[in-house]
């Protein structure tokens, strides 16, 4: 029961700030201009979960399979790319606002296909991915579901209530230092454990 509550707040910790000015943040804020704030949560939430189950499903088959050590160093490369994406930062294209703002179908399913294809190959994907290799799938499927639909769920509350963007320079590389941070922590594990 250790190891799930462990893989719960770690997963939950990395997604949350990795969705931290992510472009999926200003797809939930767009579609909640558009429709009620409840569906457009049950869809982020609907299309988070499927996206990460498969993500923590590939992620757990390689942690099975691979040495913990090279899944280490692995994971630390990973989340120092990670903090460089996230410095690099991520904006909606003009196509993704115009097919959020002219959607007439329902909100929830709008909402999750349009999420769920946002997030195949994004670096919360990658990230749950590295996540559940290092602590097994079941928590980090949970944690990471639910780190994403909170850092949603916070910038359309704070979107509607202060009517403008988060203060991105400071989120950008608050979230830039923390996946640097975690990625030079495992490639230091992976060294002391490859030697």
């Amino acid at each position: 029961m250790e190891g799930f509550f462990v893989a719960l707040v770690v997963s939950f910790g990395v997604i949350f700030v990795a969705e931290l000015g992510d472009k999926s943040q200003l797809m939930a804020l767009t579609f909640a201009t558009r429709f009620k704030t409840v569906p457009v949560l049950i869809g982020i939430t609907i299309a988070t979960a499927v996206v990460h189950l498969v993500s923590v499903a590939i992620g757990y088959g390689l942690g099975a399979t691979l040495p913990t050590g090279w899944i280490s160093l692995v994971a630390g490369l990973a989340f120092l790319g990670f903090g460089a994406w996230t410095l690099r930062g991520d904006s909606l294209t003009e196509e993704e606002k115009r097919k959020a703002e002219r959607s007439t179908k329902s909100a929830i399913v709008t909402v999750g296909i349009a999420f769920f294809l946002a997030e195949l190959g994004d670096k919360t994907m990658l990230a749950t991915i590295t996540l559940a290799t290092q602590y097994g799938w079941f928590g980090t499927w949970i944690g990471s579901t639910v780190g994403m639909v909170v850092a949603d769920a916070l910038a359309i509350l704070v979107g509607r209530l202060l009517g403008r963007k988060l203060p991105e320079r400071t989120i950008k590389y608050g979230a830039a230092a923390l996946f640097t941070i975690c990625g030079l922590w495992l490639i230091l594990e992976a060294v002391r454990e490859l030697t």
